[in-house]
């Protein structure tokens, strides 16, 4: 106990760290099931969606809910603990901050929607796949900007960059993976929507002329 009270890390943190770690467990199991039939490549993202899904239901569902009817700091229940925790290290998210919570609702019901449908479209090869993988990263993209922009933009004083937990893990690691793999997903859509041009182009029969 002394070691990990010396190393910043709370009951409260552990139980929080383990929490993430359960939902990235059954993302991967339901990539497992429900991914087997897909390339190496696909997987991964099929990984990314199922845990996607998973973090904005049970995780920022509960926050918009506690949110809208109270405060995260006056809620009472696990979620509410791990919510607070998080708090430490912005305290926006204790409040019902208006930005917050307007960027989560958006998040909860679109994004969800939208990695579900996505789920379907990876699994079956439907034409429509890139489109939604654009449009997803691109709310992702947009809601990790506005959470952080507004605070950037009037010195950051909600933030808490004291302990490495609250800087490195909470904010930098639970929120740049929200950029990262976005980022990816575009590029990996360029990329392919690139390739699939190019096919028809050199598909295309040239002019005939007449002999």
């Amino acid at each position: 106990m002394d070691l990990v009270a010396s190393s910043g890390l709370s009951l409260v943190s552990l139980l929080s760290l383990l929490a993430c770690s359960i939902q990235m467990l059954v993302a991967v199991l339901l990539t497992r099931r429900y991914g087997r039939r897909s390339s190496v490549q696909d997987r991964w993202i099929l990984l990314w969606l199922f845990y996607d899904v998973i973090v904005h239901l049970t995780l920022e569902g509960p926050f918009v809910y506690m949110s809208l009817v109270g405060t995260v700091e006056t809620a009472e229940g696990p979620l509410a603990e791990l919510w607070r925790e998080y708090g430490k290290a912005d305290s926006r998210w204790l409040v019902s901050d208006p930005t917050i919570v307007s960027i989560e609702i958006l998040t909860v019901v679109l994004d969800s929607l939208l990695a579900a449908l996505l789920i379907h479209a990876v699994q079956t090869d439907k034409y429509y796949r890139h489109f939604l993988q654009i449009a997803l990263s691109v709310c992702e993209l947009y809601g990790s900007w506005m959470t952080f922009c507004p605070d950037w933009l009037v010195g950051s004083p909600n933030l808490n960059t004291s302990s490495w937990l609250y800087l490195w893990v909470y904010l930098v690691l639970f929120n740049g993976v929200w950029v990262l793999v976005p980022v990816l997903l575009l590029v990996h859509s360029w990329f392919s929507l690139k390739s699939l041009h190019m096919l028809k182009t050199c598909s295309c029969p040239g002019p005939k002329f007449p002999r």
